[in-house]
């Protein structure tokens, strides 16, 4: 096997990055890529399988990466007891998306890639994942919180998963509209603050 020269896995996915944003994944050139990293179509099939496997190893690291945060993150709520996650679920929410959302800062070019360039990629429905998560999480804070005469309602299942997807399209829009990181800190914490508004209206006693 020949010897991969060093950098050019390197000099590729920058120049990726920038194709991919540009254009979005289905007008991205492999061959613009190629000669805006000094190199050949075939070091980019050697080194990434092909145009799906290049724009996987760009942004499939860091949506590992926040999905397992936002795992974690539900988990150790999970784990509080009754009287500590009644009290706390404010101060939790509001703390757990701002984590989330100084991430996504972090890797700003690779969630604008996953937002609006992912298109024709198994990535184009990522949040899917994150609201599959989201509702199951919210399912067991109902029942903890003593609203399990809900959880098998059709219509409760239908509700938390359109809002809960409106919430994170909703947060997303930070970053569709380029907003800075702390405007975006604001309008997280004052669209928590709605959105947990509406879901003890409709699920319990205001908090």
């Amino acid at each position: 096997m020949a010897k991969q020269i060093a950098g050019v896995s390197e000099r590729i996915l920058t120049a990726a990055k920038a194709e991919f944003l540009d254009k979005g994944y289905p007008d991205a050139s492999l061959r613009a890529i190629a000669a805006a990293a000094d190199t050949s179509t075939n070091s980019i099939y050697v080194r990434f399988g092909d145009k799906e496997g290049l724009f996987s190893a760009i942004v499939e690291p860091v949506l590992h990466a926040v999905t397992e945060r936002f795992l974690t993150i539900q988990e150790d709520f999970r784990r509080l007891d009754r009287a500590a996650q009644s009290s706390r679920v404010a101060e939790w929410e509001d703390g757990g998306t701002l984590e989330l959302v100084d991430y996504m800062y972090d890797h700003l070019d690779e969630f604008r890639l996953l937002l609006d360039a992912s298109s024709g990629t198994r990535f184009h429905r990522f949040v899917d994942e994150l609201v599959r998560i989201e509702v199951e999480y919210t399912y067991r804070y109902m029942e903890a919180a003593g609203c399990p005469a809900r959880l098998g309602d059709a219509l409760t299942e239908q509700l938390l998963h359109i809002v809960t997807t409106s919430r994170f399209e909703s947060i997303f829009e930070v970053i569709r509209h380029g907003i800075s990181r702390e405007e975006a800190r604001e309008y997280i914490r004052l669209l928590s603050r709605y959105h947990r508004t509406g879901f003890f209206a409709v699920f319990g006693p205001a908090q």
